[in-house]
């Protein structure tokens, strides 16, 4: 079974991600046809339920891209749904513990590496290889670093056996570890919080680990790239499709007024 991130880091290269919250099968088949390597549809803040997602998959499946969801919660009846109809990576919110990070494991592997339950569904039409340990070695596992106690058990975390990676997620970061001091936003330029997602990277190499970063601009991706990050979300499709009509609209009461 293919993945292309996997494919990415073997190579050593940074995979770009992109991030879904419009839960209709056209713009995420539009984010598909760019060059990202992996696109993410966003189940947990965004508007997106199961009947969006699949569609929103079935639209992307001819880019060969590698499609992702974030999930609600770890709750093994979302992991192994979103997986059954394709999903060949999920990101879940709010890991805190070394334990709950193999209970997450546990719903995304087949055994003997977990107890996710066989029914792949549409997986197995969208990848015709699909097999129970393809799917064991290429499905990706993230764990999402956003919480001042995910930071203390961050090494914990890492050494998770069979979780792939550690995603940060810089606004819950932010609030956790300054207990609400610091307002939620993404590209954090406080010396506190680049020197924690720069702990959060080195926790997760040092245990052989992946680390992706959720950035709001191209500029603060490339610099999460020069401090060695492994993946960098760099594009929303709801912010593309505001900032460019507020480009537009601005651009045109420029020339008429």
């Amino acid at each position: 079974m293919k993945n292309l991130v996997r494919d990415v880091w073997n190579r050593d290269e940074t995979a770009v991600n992109a991030w879904l919250n419009l839960p209709h099968s056209f713009p995420a088949e539009i984010m598909a046809a760019q060059d990202f390597t992996s696109l993410t549809i966003d189940a947990q803040h965004g508007p997106n339920d199961y009947s969006n997602l699949l569609p929103m998959f079935q639209a992307m499946r001819a880019s060969g891209k590698t499609l992702m969801a974030r999930v609600p919660w770890c709750d093994p009846t979302w992991i192994m749904k979103f997986l059954d109809a394709g999903a060949m990576g999920i990101i879940c919110p709010m890991v805190n513990t070394r334990e709950e990070a193999e209970e997450f494991v546990s719903y995304l592997r087949y055994p003997p590496l977990g107890q996710r339950s066989w029914g792949p569904t549409r997986a197995m039409f969208a990848y015709p290889d699909y097999n129970k340990d393809g799917a064991n070695d290429a499905v990706l596992a993230f764990a999402m670093i956003e919480t001042a106690e995910a930071f203390k058990n961050v090494d914990a975390i890492a050494a998770t056996p069979h979780l792939d990676a550690l995603y940060v997620g810089p606004s819950d970061l932010s609030l956790g570890m300054t207990n609400g001091a610091l307002p939620p936003k993404l590209d954090r330029e406080e010396p506190e919080m680049i020197d924690a997602i720069k702990r959060i990277l080195e926790a997760a190499h040092d245990n052989g680990k992946r680390a992706a970063l959720h950035c709001g601009t191209p500029e603060y991706a490339a610099k999460a790239v020069d401090w060695g990050y492994d993946m960098v979300t760099v594009a929303t499709d709801s912010a593309i499709l505001a900032q460019g009509a507020a480009a537009t609209l601005k651009a045109f009461r420029e020339l008429t007024s």
